[in-house]
């Protein structure tokens, strides 16, 4: 088992500002891609938007964009704000593709009963979302004021 006393888990606090980070230049993003395609007039209707343009915008391309953020950087913005990264948390390496993918999907069973699996984030010893157990990955940053070792296998 490997140690580090260099890192340290992070939080759900830490994990909620990295979120709100990555939603807001998401919104950046998406917001004038969805005026571009259904117009001012059925954007401020209230009409729930359908269509293979709302599943590719709405759906498709966050994923693609959070999974090779996590491919490249093993972070997202958010997460590169606050200086944490995704790791494997057997090894502490780099995680899979797949489990990168894992982690995407994840992130929809962690959501469905009252975003209880986000929430865990919070009571795990080693602040571990459902996602992230389900895909064998831990985050962590440079040990600030952690009181947990990060511990690796």
């Amino acid at each position: 088992m490997n140690d580090s006393t260099d890192l340290e888990y992070v939080g759900f606090w830490l994990r909620v500002w990295a979120s709100i980070i990555d939603t807001i230049l998401m919104l950046f993003v998406l917001v004038p891609l969805m005026f571009a395609i259904y117009g001012r007039e059925e954007m401020a209707s209230g009409v729930t938007l359908s269509g293979p343009a709302n599943i590719l915008v709405s759906y498709i391309l966050p994923a693609v964009a959070v999974i090779a953020f996590w491919t490249a950087k093993h972070a997202t913005p958010g997460k590169m704000v606050i200086g944490a990264r995704i790791v494997d948390a057997k090894t502490g390496g780099s995680p899979s593709f797949a489990q990168h993918v894992i982690r995407y999907l994840g992130y929809f069973v962690s959501t469905i009963p009252f975003c209880l699996g986000l929430i865990w984030v919070g009571i795990d010893k080693k602040k571990q979302g459902w996602h992230d157990k389900l895909a064998g990955t831990v985050v962590v940053r440079p040990k600030y004021k952690g009181t947990e070792p990060v511990r690796f296998g």
